[in-house]
Order: structure tokens, then C-alpha cells, then sequence
């Protein structure tokens, strides 16, 4: 009877150890899929009271050796390549940011909920997800997962999305979400309509997706059905809720990284922009080649250096007409290690507006200003209003190089936009006007029923500190805005001749 327990307890002993030292890649064991999973068994749940937990072998305390840690990512950024990247896992959403950050477990019907991603293409996404699923309760609940942080590391290849995601098991379960494809043909199509355009190249490498490109009849975002996903839980909902919050999170991957979307669709970031490069150079070659140089008017050089005797010389041709407008810059792709593309393109851009002005008109519009307001011309011609990533970069080696902060040259660009060169006078130098002008304002807007305000050199403003009023050389009135109370003034509007005008658009009256 002692040989018989003995051998029990041997068996019952391997049989632990094979389970404890069992890899990440067997977390999708058949034994583990036939268990309920202990997410079911939440108030409410119609399996709470049917679940009961398979008691463990008694062993020996001596010999049963320290449980190993459990395997909880799979993030391996030391094997990332062209063809496999490596994210960290999202931190969780505050309580007020994104869709219902309650629990998961809520009985009735999906409610309405904000959107999750922030981009249309992120959303487009979502809307694949949402749209396919059969169940909106597990989407709730995968939802909440994603917003609490529960999907570790996630790693992307072509055609495949895959994490750990953490359920109320103390091992996390592993989930998979495939998506086809894209065959050469489909990928064909991509680069030409990319191609077609230079500003699709600029948006992608500004980490944006246009419509007009995703719409370029290849299929690049998924439609309800298109996302095919797996789980190792015994959950057999599609999908069920780990593999919804991947998906969720996902679609906050495809936010920050457009290229992410391409790559699940087949392709990695920098041969996607090897093959574009090489085609923008094809195209200009083939253009070269079919469009030949007109002849250009001059004199040869040997008619010019022969000993000339009697003859003279022939008279010399007249300049060439000055082209109508500048044109643009060709594409500059991004190289690993070299300088910016867009710094280059705005430089480039700048650099021929200049030469066709000072072709034109003989004089550099430019040419006299200091290295500050150059910067800040710079600066404040970056199109747009945000500060994108890009445009941070630029503002921060512009800031650094005249001695700046950020801020500085933030508020200097505002007052560039407001008025030019003389707005940043305004901005920056304060000074005293004669009498006429400064004088007769304060009249002006006691006549507009607004208070007196305060003079102070060419300030005028208002009592309670939020509104002011700066009459620059030029003899325009330039608004600025500030918080009560708070002297942390910003150019707003437009200048006007007008004092009252030049408040048009901040406020009625009465609000001032």
C-alpha cells in the first residue's frame, strides 16, 4: 500500500511540474479551453452558481518547487524588422476620457457611447469591430477592458494582431485578430494613386491617413466581417470580450500610426516609402525624357573668344521671362538619418518665393530682417493651427537657435499672423504715440458702451484685465486677450483703423 502512494504521488508530482513550466505558446491548451471562464461568473451571470474549481493534487509541501512567474507579454522589441513591430501596452483611460469607463459587466442593452479612436480612419475601424460583432455585450465588456489597461504589448505582422490580454484569471489569455492581406496587384494600385498625389506621401509621413487615398479602390480598411479573431478562452462569442479589447486598442495603434494599418495589410513602413521614392523617381525620369528643352537664346562661347579683328560682336540676348509664380518644391522622402522632409520642403518653398520676388522686383522682401523675426516668418508660415509633432520639432530647433523658448516663438507667430512684421513690433515693443489718435479712442469706446480703459504707453485695457488694445506705428489698433487677472497676453483678431472694430469677433459689448 506505501509503494502504491508513493507512485501516485510521483505521477501527480510530474504532472505539476509539466504544468508549471509550461510555455506562453501552450496557453491555448485543451484544458484550459474547456474551463469556464471565471468573467462569466460576475453578478448577474447565469453561470456564477454552475462553476466549480478542479481541486489540485496533494503533494508533499518539501517537493513541490517555487511556481515560476507567469508569462504575461509577448513585447520582443529586440525582433522587430521591417515586418514586425512591437508596441507597449496602453496605460489605462482616466475615468472621464473615452467611451463608458464603468465595469464591462452591465446586463441590458449597448448603450450609446462616445467614439473611441480620435481619427475617422481609427474609427473606421471601430466601426468594423462593431458592426461584425454578434454579441454589443461583449463589446461593453471588451471596451472596458481596453480602457482599463488589460491588453498587454501587442505585436503586428502582416495579416495578424497579437497580445495577452488579462481577464480575472491570474493567467492571461492569448488573442489573435487576422486580417487579410493585400496581393501585389491591389499594392500596385496603392502606389500609383499615392504616387499620383505628393500630398498623400506628406500625410502619411505626418502620420495621417487621407480619405481620397483610402478610398483609391484598394481596400485598405476593414468592413464588417473583414477582422477574424481568436481567443485561448473558452468563450466562443464573436468576438468574445479579449479579443474586442484588442481590437479597441488597435484602433488606438492606427491613431498615432497610420503605417500600422499598412503593415497589417502586408507591408512595412520603409519599403512602402523605398517603392514611393522609386516610383516619384521613374515618373520624373520618364517626364524628363518625353518633355525636351526648348533651345535657349545666347551666344557661343568660341564666337566670344576668337580674336575678334574687325567684327563685332553680336548683341547678347535679353534675359528670359520671369515665370509667372515659383512653382513647387519636388518631394523630398524621408531617409533614416537624414534631415527632415518638411523642414526641406518649407525651406525649399521659401527659398524660390524669395528668388522669384527678388527676379521680379529686384529687391529680397526679406533680406532685412533680424535672425528673430526670420525665425518667426518661418515658423508662422508652417500651414495649420495645431501643434502636430512635426511642427513641435520645428518650433523647438527654431527656438533653440535665436535663444528662445517655445512659447516665445508660439506667441511671436500669433502676432505674425495677426499683422506681419508690425504686429510683432507691437508685440515686443512698447511705445509712446502722440496726441490725436491714442486720445480720441477712449471716447470711442465709452460711446460703445464699454468701460474706461486703462493708458499705458500704446495700451489701452480694460478693468477687469481681459481685454486690450495696442495702437502700432502703422496706426492700426491690434486686439489682445488675456485671462483676468493674468498678464499673459495673446493677439487676437484682426487690426482695424477702428478701436471698436478691432474688438469685432471677442465678445459683444456686454461681455467685454
Amino acid at each position: 500500500m506505501r509503494g502504491r502512494t508513493n507512485e501516485v504521488g510521483a505521477r501527480d508530482l510530474r504532472e505539476f511540474l509539466a504544468g508549471a513550466f509550461q510555455l506562453p505558446a501552450d496557453l491555448n491548451s485543451p484544458a484550459e479551453e474547456t474551463a469556464p471562464d471565471n468573467d462569466l461568473s460576475a453578478p448577474g451571470s447565469s453561470h456564477s452558481e454552475d462553476f466549480t474549481p478542479t481541486a489540485a493534487p496533494t503533494l508533499d509541501p518539501d517537493l513541490i518547487p517555487a511556481t515560476p512567474q507567469t508569462p504575461t507579454s509577448m513585447a520582443s522589441p529586440s525582433r522587430d524588422s521591417d515586418l514586425r513591430r512591437t508596441f507597449p501596452a496602453f496605460p489605462p483611460r482616466p475615468a472621464d476620457d473615452g467611451g463608458d469607463s464603468g465595469s464591462g459587466d452591465h446586463d441590458n442593452d449597448a448603450p450609446h457611447t462616445p467614439q473611441f479612436a480620435e481619427t475617422w480612419w481609427g474609427n473606421a475601424w471601430v466601426a468594423a469591430l462593431e458592426e461584425g460583432a454578434l454579441d454589443p455585450k461583449r463589446l461593453l465588456r471588451g471596451r472596458s477592458y481596453a480602457e482599463k489597461g488589460h491588453v498587454d504589448a501587442i505585436t503586428v505582422t502582416p495579416g495578424l494582431v497579437l497580445a495577452y490580454v488579462k481577464g480575472s484569471r491570474a493567467r492571461p489569455y492569448r488573442v489573435q485578430v487576422r486580417l487579410r492581406t493585400l496581393d501585389d496587384a491591389d499594392w500596385e494600385r496603392f502606389l500609383d494613386a499615392a504616387a499620383d498625389r505628393p500630398g498623400h506621401i506628406a500625410a502619411l509621413l505626418d502620420k495621417e491617413m487621407p480619405k481620397s487615398l483610402a478610398e483609391c479602390g484598394v481596400p485598405l480598411l476593414p468592413g464588417p466581417g473583414d477582422l477574424a479573431p481568436q481567443c485561448s478562452c473558452p468563450d466562443s462569442g464573436h468576438p468574445c470580450k479579449h479579443a474586442a479589447a484588442l481590437c479597441y486598442q488597435t484602433a488606438r495603434l492606427l491613431d498615432a500610426d497610420p503605417f500600422v494599418l499598412l503593415l497589417l495589410r502586408g507591408r512595412g513602413e520603409r519599403p512602402l516609402l523605398d517603392a514611393l521614392s522609386r516610383r516619384n523617381a521613374a515618373r520624373a525620369a520618364r517626364a524628363a525624357q518625353e518633355q525636351e528643352p526648348a533651345p535657349l537664346p545666347g551666344v557661343r562661347a568660341t564666337d566670344v573668344l576668337a580674336a575678334q579683328g574687325e567684327r563685332r560682336l553680336p548683341p547678347l540676348p535679353l534675359p528670359l521671362p520671369i515665370p509667372p509664380h515659383p512653382e513647387q518644391p519636388p518631394v523630398y522622402p524621408a531617409a533614416p538619418g537624414g534631415p527632415d522632409p518638411f523642414a526641406l520642403d518649407q525651406l525649399a518653398t521659401d527659398a524660390a518665393a524669395r528668388a522669384h520676388a527678388l527676379l521680379s522686383t529686384g529687391r529680397d522682401p526679406v533680406g532685412d530682417l533680424t535672425l528673430w523675426q526670420d525665425a518667426v516668418r518661418l515658423a508662422a508660415a508652417r500651414p495649420g493651427s495645431g501643434l502636430t509633432v512635426t511642427t513641435r520639432a520645428l518650433y523647438a530647433s527654431l527656438a533653440k537657435a535665436t535663444g528662445r523658448t517655445t512659447g516665445e516663438l508660439a506667441r511671436a507667430v500669433a502676432a505674425w499672423r495677426q499683422g506681419g512684421i508690425e504686429g510683432l513690433a507691437v508685440l515686443e515693443d512698447p511705445w509712446d504715440p502722440p496726441a490725436g489718435r491714442f486720445d480720441r479712442a477712449r471716447p470711442l469706446l465709452l460711446a460703445a458702451d464699454l468701460p474706461a480703459f486703462r493708458p499705458w504707453h500704446n495700451h489701452l485695457t480694460h478693468p477687469h484685465g481681459h481685454v486690450q488694445l495696442r495702437l502700432g506705428r502703422d496706426g492700426l489698433w491690434y486686439a489682445y486677450e488675456s485671462e483676468p487677472g493674468d498678464e499673459d497676453w495673446w493677439p487676437r483678431g484682426t487690426p482695424d483703423l477702428d478701436p471698436v472694430g478691432a474688438l469685432t469677433g471677442l465678445g459683444a459689448p456686454s461681455d467685454l
